[in-house]
């Protein structure tokens, strides 16, 4: 027999929402700091991941993009994060933001970023059976224009993998402001990518920042969007269009400074019945992982075990893989949930 703890670890998962500088382990990052002769912010190890907010955080997040130079060093990011995801919370499919503009700012052109991220995967892939896709994110630091620039690289360079644009970061006022990047996304739905945008995250944001990116910006997806339980009305407007939210319940403690418990909005969101996919946004940062996301996040918030197998469907539901893809991923789920439902304490 298995506790209930094991139970949530063990589960099978997606997860839909993670950045990809993210998923280095903190050793990682300090090798490839050392190797690129890396000035990191701050020079005790012990305090590297200390922040006080969504705003500091953000400082540390783009200057960590400064360690990742080489096609080696993508690849080996890519391959050894899917395997730690597997070893910590039994992944068995993730989507990567990605944000060349990042990189761009450091010499690296569109494709010399993605095609190794995307050579790692692959080999990921086929040593764990992960699969994956690669969500294109702006950086809402940079102009419309450059948003707009971003998606005809998309266009120029069609990759299988590349499957949506998102949008992420703040914009230099701090705010969300999703609407400013409205061409880009035009231009992204007319040439077939998929929708997403990070929205709706902290107690600075508000609801009509989700309204805009479901209304205005047509998403399919919202990353965060916790302030969405402020409007009932766009809740139910999100469960009948089937939007799928993608949280991350330990940031919200450090980005926001909210407590894990029953009263917290991702509880809310999913006693809404919204299209929950749970996930860990940036677990080197937050010192995360898909496991723990469950094992203690969910279960801080009070969800039973019917709810943890609902949220881990949901994580497929809200994919923008394939079908096909879909169902293969709900046959293995239900086929290790199964199996886990015997073994669950009682």
């Amino acid at each position: 027999m298995i506790s209930f703890a094991d139970y949530l670890q063990l589960l099978p998962k997606t997860e839909l929402h993670c950045h990809f500088v993210s998923t280095m382990d903190a050793a990682l990052f300090l090798e490839l700091a050392d190797k690129h002769r890396v000035t990191l912010w701050h020079d005790d190890p012990e305090r590297l991941f200390d922040f006080a907010d969504l705003v500091d955080f953000l400082v540390a997040f783009r200057l960590a993009h400064d360690v990742l130079r080489d096609p080696a060093d993508f690849e080996r990011v890519a391959y050894e994060g899917v395997r730690r995801a597997v070893a910590d919370g039994n992944l068995r499919y993730r989507e990567y933001a990605v944000n060349p503009q990042y990189f761009a700012e450091r010499g690296l052109g569109y494709l010399d970023v993605v095609d190794p991220i995307i050579a790692g995967l692959r080999a990921a892939e086929r040593d764990f059976g992960v699969g994956f896709r690669i969500v294109i994110a702006v950086n809402r630091r940079a102009s419309a224009a450059s948003a707009v620039a971003l998606v005809q690289e998309m266009i120029a360079h069609p990759r299988p993998e590349v499957v949506a644009l998102g949008q992420d970061d703040l914009t230099p006022e701090n705010t969300e402001d999703p609407t400013r990047f409205a061409e880009a996304f035009a231009l992204a739905r007319a040439h077939g990518f998929r929708l997403t945008a990070h929205v709706g995250e902290t107690d600075a944001a508000s609801a009509a920042a989700v309204r805009d990116a479901i209304e205005v910006l047509g998403v399919d997806r919202i990353d965060h969007g916790y302030l969405i339980t402020d409007d009932p009305e766009l809740v139910r407007v999100a469960r009948e269009r089937g939007i799928g939210f993608t949280v991350t319940p330990i940031s919200t403690t450090i980005c926001s400074g909210w407590t894990l418990d029953p009263a917290h909005r991702i509880r809310s969101m999913i006693d809404a019945g919204l299209t929950l996919a749970v996930s860990t946004d940036d677990a080197m940062f937050f010192r995360t992982d898909l496991g723990r996301e469950y094992r203690e996040g969910l279960a801080a918030m009070g969800v039973d075990a019917a709810t943890a197998r609902r949220v881990a469907i949901d994580g497929i539901d809200a994919a923008f893989c394939s079908d096909a893809e879909k169902a293969a991923l709900r046959a293995d789920f239900r086929a290790q949930i199964l199996a886990l439902d015997a073994l669950l304490a009682r």
